[in-house]
Formats: C-alpha cells, sequence, structure tokens
C-alpha cells in the first residue's frame, strides 16, 4: 500500500470511530444551547431566577426538553405515518457517501446494543490485542466464508468495544478455540463495557471462562 493510500485509510478509519461521538456531542451541546437562550429571557421574568438563578435553571429546563423531545420523537418512530417520515430521511442520507457509511455503521450497532439478543451471539473472552491481555469480546456472526478459506480454518468474527463507548470499537477474526465462552448474558457483558467494570461490585462476580 503506497503511502497516499495508507494515508487515506487511517483518514477513514479515525473519521468512523470519531465522527458519532463527535456528532452526537456537537448536536447535544447546541440543542441545550439554543433552548438555554430561549428559556433564559421567559424564566428571569419569574421569582424563580431570584432564588436559582436564571442561567442553571435555564439549562436544567433546556435538558428535560431535550429529553422529552427525543422520546417523542422516538415515538412517532415507531408508528406507521413516522417510519414512511424516517425512511425518506434515510433514504436522503443513503444518497451521501461519507455521511451514510458512518450513519447506518452507527445505527447497526446501537441496534445491537438497543437489542442484544439481535446483534450479538455470545460474551467471549479472548487473548487481545496481544497474549497475556485478555478482553472482553461479543460474536458477531462466523467469518465470511473467503476469509476462512484464506485462513484455513474456520473463524468467527468478534467484535470487541471500546470503553466506555461500545459504539466503536476492533473487529478481529478469531478460531474458535481461542475464544473462552463466559457465562454472562449479552446486556451484562455491554454493561461491564459501558461502566468500565464498575458494575462489578465484587470481582469475584465475574464468571469463570467455560473452556470449549
Amino acid at each position: 500500500m503506497n503511502p497516499f493510500a495508507r494515508l487515506r485509510a487511517s483518514f477513514v478509519a479515525g473519521l468512523l470511530l470519531v465522527a458519532p461521538l463527535a456528532i452526537t456531542l456537537f448536536v447535544l451541546d447546541f440543542a441545550v444551547d439554543r433552548l438555554t437562550a430561549v428559556l433564559t429571557g421567559p424564566i428571569r421574568a419569574t421569582r424563580l431566577a431570584e432564588y436559582v438563578g436564571s442561567e442553571p435553571l435555564a439549562h436544567v429546563l433546556a435538558a428535560v426538553t431535550l429529553a422529552l423531545a427525543v422520546t417523542l420523537v422516538g415515538f412517532v418512530a415507531s408508528n406507521e405515518a413516522g417510519r414512511r417520515l424516517f425512511g425518506g430521511f434515510e433514504r436522503g442520507v443513503g444518497l451521501l457517501p461519507v455521511v451514510r457509511t458512518v450513519y447506518f455503521g452507527v445505527r447497526q450497532v446501537s441496534e445491537s446494543l438497543g437489542t442484544p439478543g439481535d446483534g450479538f451471539d455470545r460474551v467471549v473472552l479472548a487473548e487481545y490485542p496481544r497474549h497475556g491481555v485478555y478482553a472482553v469480546g461479543f460474536v458477531t456472526n462466523r467469518a465470511p466464508r473467503r476469509i476462512s478459506e484464506r485462513a484455513d480454518e474456520e473463524l468467527y468474527a468478534v467484535f470487541f468495544p471500546h470503553s466506555p463507548n461500545p459504539t466503536a470499537g476492533k473487529l478481529a477474526m478469531l478460531p474458535d478455540e481461542q475464544l473462552l465462552e463466559l457465562d454472562m448474558s449479552v446486556a451484562r457483558g455491554l454493561r461491564l463495557v459501558v461502566t468500565t467494570g464498575l458494575s462489578i461490585e465484587d470481582p469475584e462476580e465475574l464468571p469463570e471462562p467455560m473452556a470449549r
């Protein structure tokens, strides 16, 4: 691979990792700031501002309003009319080369996180990224046939999520004998990743690997 192609591949890989989080933070910050600016005026006109201050109260109300708005969007999207509306939006996103890669990639992972039984098969422990270091991963599927044939053994696609943001991570193709299946639900495995291990009150609660 020539230097330009390597640089381009590195840029795309970095963009896929950084863009979802950056876009989410930017949109949330923008929305809260705009709502705060709108709510500050009416709050100053009330007597509540004398006790708690107009800016802190405006920030709290902006956050609550944003949460209710997101909930409303989810409710609308669950209806037939909403599905048609968002279907049109996604068709528009599909026309944008880079944006569609980020959007649909994040959406697929997010849907797997929201319904782990439909996206992730099982929780495993594997020596990754090097010998002696164990990482929690999620088996997503069998590796594509051409990859297994090239490696001359059957491989599995294992997703190793980043902590605490499981929508980003690394995909590795590993043989079954290198995977130690954990007696742990996918939901609990995700909670372990998201909380950077803080969800386990007692280290002894972590199940022992089951040799396969």
